[in-house]
Parts: C-alpha cells; sequence; structure tokens
C-alpha cells in the first residue's frame, strides 16, 4: 500500500509521546503509530498527517522479576532483543514464549498492538496471554497504567477512572471464535472482558502502548526437534487429531508444530534431504525436554508415532537437533515463501498469502474445498504453516492474466472460513486491507460496534484512522 505523511517524530519518552498524542488530538491532525515495519495489513501505513516513530522508545532497560516469572520492557526495541535479553538476566532459566517469525525485526510494541502470535499452538502461543500491565497513553495523551483484572468490564462498559477524570467505554459484543484469532477487537457476546484483552491486538485505534509488564514461562532444558513426512494431508490431519487427544487437548505442551504441504517441495531448498517421495507432506515438530535425557524424549517420540501409525516408516523421521540437520532444515523453511514470490514476480501476477482459519471440527472440510476451488482455477499455488492450530496460508502464484481470479478465490476463502465458524485473519490483523474482511466475518453491527468505542474514546478518529474500520 502506498502512503503519504507530512512530518515524522521520533519521542524518547513517556513525556514526549504524551505532549505529540494532545497536541494530534486538539488540533486535529492525523497520527499513525509506526513500528518496526513489518505488518502486512498497511496498519501503519500513513494517509497524512504525523508519523510517531517508537524506534528511540528504549527506556527504561528491560527489567526482570524472577519471583514472579515476569519482566518489564519498552516498546521501541525488537522482539527478540527482549527474549535474549530475558534470558541473559534469568541464566537462561526463563524465556518469553511468544515468538512470531518476524522476531528479529517486529518492535515490542508491534506484536502487543497485533497480538503477534508465534510457533506455540493455542492461546500460548499469542502475545495477549503474556501481558500482565501497561502504561497506555490514551487518545487525548493522558497517561493510565492498567494491570490484568484491574479493569473488568460489567454490562458491556468499562468504567476508566484516573487522577480526577473518568471514562465509559462500551465494548464490542459480538460473537467472536474462541480459535487462534487477530481479526479485530477483543470481544464477548455477554460484555464482560479485561481491559487489557481489549488494547491488546487493537491495532493502536484506541491508543498507544507505552511500556508493559509480560509474563515469562520455564525454560527447558533442551528441545527436540523432529521433522516427519506422511503420505498426505489426511494423514497429517489425522495425527493432528491423535496427538490433540495424546496430549488431553493441550498443543501447547510442544512448541511447534508446523506444517508443509501441496507444492511445498517444489519451492523448498534441500528438499531431497528432508523428502524421499515426491508426494508426501511433512511436519516439523518442536519438543521441550525438562527433567528427561534426550536419547529417553526421542524413545518416547518414536513409541508415540508407532501408536499413531504402527506401520509407520521410522526412516521418515529425521532429529534435527545436529547442526548441520537444522541448518537445512531452517534454510527449507524459510526458501519456501521467498521461492514462491519471485516465481509470482517472473509470472508478473500479484502474490496472495490467505490468513484464514476454521475451528477444528472443520478444519479437514475447509481444505477440501479450498483445493476443489483453486484446482478448477488451475492457478498454480502451496500450502504451509501451523497445524497446531488448524492454521494454514494458502499462497497464491498467479500469472499476470489470472488477477482477478485469484482475488474472487481469496474472497471465496474469506467467505468460506466464516461460514464455518472461522476468521479471515488468526495472526496478521486487520490493518487497512482487511476492513471488508472483518465486516463480512462479524457484520456490519460489529463495524457499528467499534465506532462507538472508537468515537468515545478519539472522537475526531486522529490516530491511526483507517485502520480495522473505515473513516466517514
Amino acid at each position: 500500500m502506498e502512503g503519504f505523511a507530512d512530518l515524522l517524530v521520533r519521542p524518547k519518552s513517556n513525556i514526549e509521546c504524551s505532549i505529540i498524542l494532545k497536541t494530534c488530538y486538539i488540533c486535529n491532525i492525523l497520527l499513525t503509530v509506526s513500528a518496526g515495519k513489518t505488518n502486512l495489513t498497511g496498519s501503519a501505513t500513513p494517509n497524512g498527517g504525523v508519523i510517531l516513530s517508537t524506534s528511540l522508545l528504549t527506556k527504561p532497560d528491560i527489567e526482570l522479576d524472577l519471583k514472579n516469572k515476569e519482566a518489564s520492557s519498552p516498546v521501541g526495541i525488537p522482539l527478540e532483543n527482549f527474549r535474549n535479553k530475558v534470558l541473559e538476566l534469568s541464566n537462561n532459566k526463563l524465556y518469553y514464549p511468544a515468538d512470531p517469525t518476524s522476531r528479529n525485526d517486529a518492535f515490542v510494541g508491534g506484536t502487543l498492538s497485533t497480538n503477534a502470535s508465534g510457533f506455540v499452538p493455542g492461546q500460548k502461543g499469542s502475545t495477549r496471554y503474556w501481558v500482565k500491565e501497561i502504561e497506555f497513553l490514551l487518545p487525548n495523551g493522558d497517561l493510565v497504567e492498567i494491570k490484568r483484572g484491574q479493569y473488568i468490564s460489567d454490562n458491556g462498559f468499562f468504567t476508566l477512572e484516573y487522577d480526577s477524570n473518568s471514562i465509559q467505554l462500551p465494548i464490542p459484543t459480538y460473537n467472536r471464535p474462541k480459535i487462534k484469532n487477530a481479526s479485530g477487537l477483543y470481544s464477548d457476546k455477554n460484555g464482560t472482558i479485561d481491559l487489557v484483552d481489549l488494547i491488546i491486538g487493537s491495532e493502536g485505534i484506541l491508543g498507544m502502548i507505552s511500556s508493559c509488564q509480560l509474563g515469562l514461562a520455564i525454560n527447558p532444558k533442551s528441545k527436540l526437534e523432529l521433522f516427519i513426512s506422511l503420505n498426505s494431508e489426511s494423514e497429517a490431519i489425522d495425527f493432528h487429531d491423535f496427538l490433540n487427544n495424546h496430549l488431553n487437548q493441550d498443543l501447547s505442551q510442544i512448541t511447534a508444530m508446523e506444517y508443509f504441504g501441496y507444492n511445498s517441495q517444489n519451492y523448498m531448498n534441500h528438499k531431497e534431504f528432508l523428502f524421499s517421495n515426491e508426494n508426501d507432506v511433512g511436519i516439523y515438530l518442536q519438543i521441550p525436554i525438562f527433567n528427561k535425557s534426550m536419547d529417553s524424549k526421542i524413545e518416547e517420540w518414536i513409541q508415540i508415532f508407532q501408536s499413531f501409525n504402527s506401520n509407520i516408516d521410522l526412516d521418515k523421521i529425521i532429529v534435527l537437533n545436529d547442526p548441520n540437520n537444522w541448518k537445512k532444515f531452517f534454510e527449507a523453511r524459510h526458501s519456501i515463501p521467498d521461492n514462491a514470490l519471485t516465481k509470482t514476480q517472473r509470472l508478473g501476477g500479484v502474490s496472495i498469502i490467505t490468513d484464514t482459519i476454521v475451528p477444528k471440527h472443520n478444519f479437514r472440510i475447509y481444505l477440501e474445498k479450498v483445493h476443489e476451488r483453486l484446482n478448477k482455477s488451475k492457478i498454480e499455488y502451496l500450502l504451509f504453516g501451523h497445524l497446531g492450530d488448524c492454521h494454514l496460508h494458502f499462497h497464491l502464484i498467479p500469472n499476470n492474466k489470472q488477477e482477478k481470479e485469484s482475488l474472487e478465490i481469496y474472497d471465496y476463502l474469506i467467505d468460506l472460513s466464516s461460514k464455518l465458524d472461522g476468521v479471515y485473519s488468526a495472526e496478521h490483523g486487520t490493518g487497512k486491507r482487511k476492513r471488508n474482511d472483518f465486516k463480512k466475518c462479524y457484520g456490519v453491527k460489529a463495524v457499528e460496534m467499534v465506532k462507538k468505542l472508537k468515537n468515545t474514546i478519539d472522537p475526531n478518529n486522529y490516530l491511526n484512522r483507517g485502520n480495522l474500520i473505515s473513516y466517514n
């Protein structure tokens, strides 16, 4: 998306941020907050006015609370810097689990604004789960400190009291699927949520987070890294269901379950290292080890695979803990979207990657219907993603004559995911690109709910205008 602005500011403190927000609020000047610029939805793309870069909001230093397993952080540092500092300060005893692919470039503040998620399946993989406290600048520049559990909505409203001020905020009550979800504001049909949950993932339309306190987890002694190739997509889904039952419906006991499906091999470097059959699909598993030895953990997982399928070919299981094996797998995994994008550019088409998700009970039928639609179109595509959450990305590779049909297929996928109790965005948010997807998924009433909340806290809609809802 193309954007433009008149001014760039780089504040270094809460006070400077407050002055900027208050000035823009009073003078009705558009203000767009920009962090690491890793967004894929245009949420940091300005449409005039001022850009507030958070790149100098790097103080105070990260502080660790070992007893409560928490760490404070400024918002203007890359997430991976925070993660590494936590390991250093805790002597590798604690770590921060949320690990989106862009963690080396995404700022801490950006991950809060988008509720960024990583490879860990389930709710523990998303940022929202780990946020304990935030310092939050309202659109008028006022600073409030918000702790989890401090503000709980009642009958669909928050009463936010600070200093001598009081604001009543209506919350969205549209029905939000309880799955991995980055589509719009957090909501509850009964009107009861925590204010922290509402702010995390709100894409900057309600205010600006200036610092945070994040929960941490015990760092495992080591991790077992496995890659297994299976005969088909259907078998991969069977294995997902089997493992989910084996782990008592808690796949967050493993820290990654990634899938390499239809056509992925053709865009993968080192595919001969991972696959012996060109029609196979692959699953990458990362398993934390706390008290057992590596050898005993390997033996445990061999038994799990054999319990799933007694005839499974053990030669198709690769242990990736060896540095050379890991290097090949890492290069293979990251080569897929790069090679697909290169081919799309060579064909003169527009790359389209979906972010849709449906609940587990509709996962198989969703994939079947999408494959059927794509195969009818003759548009090349591949499939990969986060199998642990039933969240896979269809990557379309159209030529320059197939763009219109590709966009029609994208709309079909959005509609289909909604019909099957899913959403259009599991991890990348709404921003400015997907506002129509939000409306299609949740309906006009949901849009009005968000507008009502936005108008209460930012009546001129000056802050991050265009994210999630259009302005009129």
